[in-house]
């Protein structure tokens, strides 16, 4: 693959994790929400059941007894449903979490790739430059009278 490539890569990388990110803080968001929404049902049951008609001994009609407790069984059905709602929104944000946790993972192998490569392009760049000093060094030794005139002697 090429640099430009691979940049493009770690650029598609990075927006899919930043959206699996944004993803997680909704879902983050929604569980908080819902958990709220759980207490402040709990709490309202809870005041419901301190107003009890029949609370301290007080005399109240069947009828009344049986709207309040009609009542309470409604508010603890809802309080259930909440409870699995919540539970499904945890769900959601650990699912989100992984998947983040995936996306950084991609992330940082395209960062680590194009590290290599890069290294490798210095290494390769030093190994040239130290060729091209060589041969540099090797043709003014050979341009060098002595050296030339040492060798044609020995021929």
């Amino acid at each position: 693959m090429s640099q430009a490539t691979l940049l493009t890569l770690l650029e598609q990388a990075e927006n899919e994790r930043d959206a699996a990110r944004a993803r997680l803080a909704q879902a983050e968001e929604a569980a908080r929400q819902g958990r709220a929404q759980a207490e402040q049902l709990h709490a309202y049951r809870e005041d419901y059941r301190r107003r009890a008609p029949a609370l301290n001994g007080r005399a109240v009609s069947i009828e009344l007894m049986r709207c309040h407790q009609g009542f309470m069984q409604r508010l603890d059905q809802a309080i259930e449903q909440q409870r699995g709602q919540v539970a499904r929104l945890e769900q959601q944000v650990a699912a989100q979490r992984d998947v983040v946790q995936e996306r950084e993972l991609r992330v940082a192998s395209v960062k680590k790739l194009l590290e290599r490569r890069a290294q490798e392009a210095r290494r390769q760049a030093e190994r040239l430059e130290q060729r091209q000093t060589d041969e540099t060094a090797l043709r003014s030794a050979f341009n060098r009278p002595s050296v030339l005139g040492g060798l044609m002697q020995k021929h």
